[in-house]
């Protein structure tokens, strides 16, 4: 069988979802509150992220495969490459801009992205292949009187916010 690096793509069982890996202790401020600083700790600390590509058709690097992927979805930065990993592990957040009152919520998280490929060159059968990436990693730092920012952000406020806050009962 001869490579070929230049075919086309079909995709399929395209999934996003956003997993969350870090959460912030509850916390509430006092009127008046125009900084804060904290450590947040992973939920998971055994649990490292590597982009994977399975079945990639020959003559075609993985990087290729997830370039691919990114441009179906018209991601608007690369998305995490073979070379990259997310490791678990303790960071620091700060927050010194504007004034902070009552009960908020922070959280990290990571937007996964899972899609099945058929990818075809010339009359050859197609080769079926696999891809695990994500679009992001990033963190959220809100309100509780503020809705939750997608699925991490839900999860995050259930397990911080008061009972009956905004964003405790996922109002949108």
């Amino acid at each position: 069988m001869s490579s070929c690096a230049d075919g086309a793509y079909a995709w399929s069982g395209v999934r996003q979802r956003t997993g969350l890996t870090a959460l912030g202790e509850p916390v509430t401020f006092a009127k008046g509150t125009d900084s804060y600083e904290t450590r947040l700790e992973p939920l998971d600390t055994e649990a490292v992220h590597r982009p994977t590509v399975t079945g990639a058709p020959r003559g075609v690097a993985p990087a290729r495969v997830i370039k691919a992927l990114g441009a179906h979805l018209k991601a608007e930065e690369p998305l995490a490459g073979p070379d990259e990993e997310e490791v678990p592990e303790e960071t620091a957040f700060g927050w010194h801009a504007g004034e902070l009152e009552g009960a908020y919520y922070l959280w990290q998280e990571i937007g996964f992205v899972d899609a099945d490929f058929a990818y075809t060159c010339g009359d050859a059968e197609p080769v079926r292949g696999h891809v695990r990436t994500w679009e992001k990693a990033g963190q959220g730092f809100l309100s509780c009187d503020t809705p939750p920012d997608g699925e991490a952000g839900r999860v995050a406020a259930e397990k911080l916010c008061p009972a009956g806050s905004r964003a405790a009962a996922g109002e949108v």
